[in-house]
């Protein structure tokens, strides 16, 4: 399972921000969520929200030194704290730019789909966010994606 964006209903609005923060560290505190909005520039008008995309071939944890970063039975990409040395490579690695660390948090911040009950696509007030199958749509497809919305 991964998420899925509605780009065009997207409204800016932090609303997964919010409560990606609050059901992960207990805080309405957007730097420490899992989930990014980018809002609109002069070259993209519309929001983006960034969040990790559970790639079938992670870049992220081929490049993790001490393999912390991992692709679950279950095909969540998941990081194991205790072994995380707080390097970033992984955030370097990821081509969507969904890793994020925050100065008070020594691993990297990535979403886990909140263990497949994402709060983020219940509390979305406009439905932009869904939780859909990763076999619905491949790496590449997300990939192309991913740079046409960050192209404008």
């Amino acid at each position: 399972m991964a998420l899925s964006v509605d780009y065009k209903a997207c409204t800016g609005c932090g609303t997964c921000e919010l409560v990606c923060a609050l059901r992960h560290f207990g805080v309405h505190n957007p730097r420490k969520s899992a989930i990014r909005v980018m809002l609109p520039t002069s070259d993209r008008p519309w929001n983006v929200p960034v969040v990790c995309r559970q790639c079938a071939r992670p870049k992220c944890a081929e490049e993790c030194p001490t393999n912390a970063i991992y692709k679950a039975d279950d095909g969540l990409v998941l990081v194991r704290e205790a072994d995380c040395i707080g390097c970033r490579a992984c955030a370097e690695a990821c081509p969507f730019g969904a890793i994020f660390f925050h100065p008070e948090i020594p691993t990297p911040i990535k979403c886990d789909l909140c263990g497949g009950d994402p709060e983020c696509v219940k509390w979305c007030p406009t439905g932009a966010l869904k939780l859909r199958s990763v076999l619905s749509l491949g790496d590449e497809a997300r990939q192309k994606t991913a740079r046409a919305m960050a192209r404008g």
